[in-house]
This record gives structure tokens, sequence and C-alpha cells, in this order.
């Protein structure tokens, strides 16, 4: 193993007599995990003699220098119980056939312990077998990893796993969201600290804490699940603010990971993109919202091959749009969505959605109707009463009673902002627009911790290239690992 070879270059070094120079000290050290050196190298330097106690102090100053770093690997595994092996016959699936699912699974495993991820989030493990599972706890925990799972609800047989690796991360919290929805869906919230403190000016080092939540949201088999998605989300979202807010957590980084089910050009995407969350992979590669052709990460079961396997991260910052103002701005692009689907222009969609009204304006009831001819309403996992009153009250400008040609043009219009960027510019365009000044900004902030995105890959690395491989058999998904660092920035 990686690590194992580390371990060897650097006793090497170790047994030497001579002193090394900084340069290939440093050389060393670059490759070498960082809490692995930590409990290592200086150890073993204590024992040494007056020369090697110089060494010791330069290896110290070295890692006070060194730039520890995380990562993070989500990958849906395709459970077996889904597995088709005969296109012929549809009902057959790999999991009728122990060998064929327990050679592969052992590949899966093969594959994340020669990653050797700090966090590791799987979607679709097969937690109704007994066999498997012991599988991934057995090997994950022989390789210092604690392992969470948690089986999707109604008895649907898989479920997520997420296994965080003791030499970077101690668990702070963990909690389990059950959505009780069509999918039958969930996800887990761990909130984690590091193992080697980050340090900041003039305080003791710190240990950055993290939130991490791992999730597969249901697929879009139809336009109608749309807002059984987005309601999926927001159950995250408001989970987060609402544990944040228990627990007075305050400037803490959060990642996202999972399968989302849905491409860069879909409503969940633009949803958390209003949130200041970035994709990870897209910020690495320098790939904007618009690049959703440049990678895939997964072919669904009509052959279709689309990038739907994210890793999310939000900074601290305290400039983000209200999460309910999100919430209305995506189930309206929802609407606008399915009137240019329908090929239905602005000019004529209260022809649309009026029906035989023949009027430029529409009343509440009409209203009603209209989210039900878009999909919206009227079914069992549409939007509740409460929801339809409230994106009426917004539809609803001038509070007047009637929803008329102007207001619809501003509800056409509208957008969901990215909120990205760091959380230092975040705050000063925020504040900029309110008109404080630059010495009110300065006394409100303060120094807290974020996380940098260095380097992200896709396995099979066909996908970096929008295509996938006829010869990739470990899933119908592609495996995401993305390398994170620590960054100092200021928040108010």
């Amino acid at each position: 193993m990686q690590s194992h070879h580390n371990r060897s270059r650097l006793s090497l070094i170790l047994r030497s007599r001579f002193i090394p120079s900084p340069l290939s000290l440093f050389v060393v050290l670059a490759a070498v995990p960082f809490p692995i050196y930590f409990s290592g190298l200086l150890s073993s330097f204590s024992a040494r003699n007056n020369k090697a106690a110089s060494v010791m102090r330069l290896s110290s100053n070295l890692a006070s220098m060194a730039e520890p770093n995380i990562s993070c690997t989500t990958f849906n595994i395709l459970a077996p119980i889904y597995k088709r092996v005969d296109q012929q016959n549809q009902s057959i699936r790999e999991s009728d056939y122990r060998a064929l699912w327990f050679t592969r699974n052992q590949k899966i495993l093969d594959c994340l312990l020669h990653e050797q991820s700090s966090v590791i989030c799987l979607q679709e493990v097969w937690v109704g077998n007994e066999e498997l599972v012991k599988m991934y706890h057995d090997r994950l925990g022989s390789a210092g990893y604690t392992i969470f799972q948690l089986a999707r609800t109604n008895g649907r047989g898989d479920g997520l796993l997420t296994a965080i690796h003791k030499d970077y991360f101690k668990l702070v919290n963990y909690r389990e969201l059950l959505f009780n929805d069509f999918g039958d869906r969930v996800a887990q919230l761990l909130h984690v600290k590091s193992v080697v403190p980050f340090p900041l000016s003039g305080k003791q080092d710190n240990q950055q804490e993290v939130i991490i939540v791992n999730t597969h949201l249901l697929f879009p088999h139809d336009s109608s699940l749309s807002i059984v998605r987005l309601h999926q989300v927001y159950k995250i979202l408001e989970y987060l603010e609402a544990y944040q807010k228990e627990n007075k957590l305050t400037h803490m980084p959060i990642i996202l990971c999972g399968d989302w089910n849905g491409s860069k050009r879909g409503h969940v995407y633009k949803f958390l993109r209003s949130q200041g969350f970035i994709s990870s992979y897209d910020v690495a590669h320098q790939y904007t919202d618009s690049d959703a052709h440049r990678w895939v990460s997964h072919r669904n079961h009509r052959g279709n091959i689309c990038g739907v396997d994210f890793i999310w991260l939000c900074n601290p910052s305290n400039s983000r749009k209200p999460l309910r103002t999100s919430w209305v701005e995506a189930v309206f692009s929802i609407i606008k969505y399915q009137l240019q689907k329908a090929s239905i222009a602005e000019d004529d969609a209260f022809t649309f959605l009026g029906a035989n009204n023949h009027s430029d304006s529409l009343t509440y009831p009409d209203f009603c109707q209209a989210l039900q001819k878009v999909n919206l309403t009227g079914i069992p996992h549409g939007l509740s009463f409460q929801e339809t009153k409230e994106l009426w009250v917004r539809a609803d400008l001038d509070g007047n009673g009637v929803f008329d040609y102007e207001e619809l043009k501003k509800i056409w219009n509208m957008t969901m902002m990215n909120q990205s960027g760091n959380c230092k510019e975040s705050v000063m365009e925020s504040r900029k627009e309110e008109g404080e000044d630059k010495e009110e900004e300065e006394e409100e902030e303060e120094e807290a911790i974020g996380l940098k995105v260095k380097k992200a890959v896709l396995f099979p690395e066909e996908a970096e290239k929008g295509l996938w491989p006829e010869n990739y058999s470990l899933s119908d998904h592609a495996c995401l690992t993305v390398h994170f660092s620590p960054v100092k920035m200021l928040c108010s």
C-alpha cells in the first residue's frame, strides 16, 4: 500500500548516519500522509543524538509549514438487487449469483482502500445482505475506518454507508435523516473534527470541524418528481440550519456527498448553487455551470450517460440567500421549465395557465389550477396547501388578489443567483450593497477555517472526458474523489 511505501522511505532516512538536507527531507515529508509523519516521524527522532535533535527541530518547522490535506470519495456501488445481468430477462439480478456480487464488491473495496480517502461515502450498499455488510465493515474497519450505516425506509434493501478514517477525523456527532417520502430516501449527517490541529493567527491551534452529509436522491422518472427531489434537498438544508443553530455552530464548512440523480442542468443543481454550494469537481477543473457535457459519472438504466455524482462544498459565509427564498425561486423555475418544455412563450403563458378564463390575470383558484397543470399539485407527493399559499403570496407581488402579466414577467425573469466565492468576498459584497463602510466591516470580521479544493478525479478516467468505457464493470457510476486543504478566511 502507498502508506507502507511512504513509511519505508521515511525509515530509510531515519536509519541513515547523515543528516538529510532540508530539501530532501521536505520531499519525503510531502509524500507522507499528514497524521502519519506527525505520529511516526517525531517520535522516531526523539530518541536520536544531538545532531538528530536538530533534524527534529527542522522537521517540526517543516511540519508547521506543511499543508494538511483531507480527501473525500463518493461512490454509488450499485446494489446487487438492482444490477441486471441478463438484458433479455430484466428480472434476473446479480443478487441471485453470490460469486458475481462477492467478486465485484471485493474489487470495489480494493479500489477504495487503494484510494485511502479520509472520508468515504457510499450509496446503494446492499444492507439487506449480512455477508456483504460484514465484508465492508471488516475490510474498512481493519484499514482504520469508523463506519456508519443507514438503510432506506420501508425495507428497500439498500442504503448508505459512510466511513471516516481515524487518522484524520474523530466524530463529534452523528444524525440520521429519514425523509419518509415517496422514494423512501435517507441521509446521514456527520459532524467531525480534524485530528491534526490547524493554526489560526494569535490563537492556539484549532481542530477543524466539518459537517459531512451523505445521501442518494430519487431518480427523476418523470417531471412530476421534480418537486419531490427539491423537497429532499430542502429537508437536508433545513436540517443543517437547525443543527447548526441548535449546537451554536458558526463558520463551519459543509460537504454534501452522494448520488444526486440530476445533472448540472437540473433544478437541484441550481437550488444548491443558490445556497452557496460549489461543485468541487468543477472548481478543480475550472468548469463553469454551463459545462455539463465535459464529464459524466453515470450510465443509467436507459443507457443515457450524465454527471450526477457530486461532492458539494459550502464554505462559511453569512451572505447566503434565505433558504425559503431559494426554495420559492426553485419552484417557480420548475413552472417556467414546464412551460418552455411545452413551447409556451411568455406572451402565451396566461392563455395556457388560465385555461378558458380568457384573462390577462389569474385569481388564486386559477393559480391553483395552473399548478396542477404543471404537475406540482394534485398528486400525493406534490406541493402542500401551505406551500401553494406561500407561492401565491410571492406571485401576487402587489397584494391586489390577482397574478397579472407584469408580475409574471418578474417571476419569469427571476433566476437563482449563485452565491459562490469565498467568505470574505461574499460578506464584503453583501455589505457593499447595504452601504456599510469598510471600517465597520473590519470590526465585525473574524478569522475562520474553510476548505480549498486542491484536485478532483473520476474513475474510470474516461468519465472525465464525457465518455463511458464498455469494459468498466465495478458499477454503473464512476467513483469521485476530491482533495481539500484547510484555508484561513475572514467571515462576518
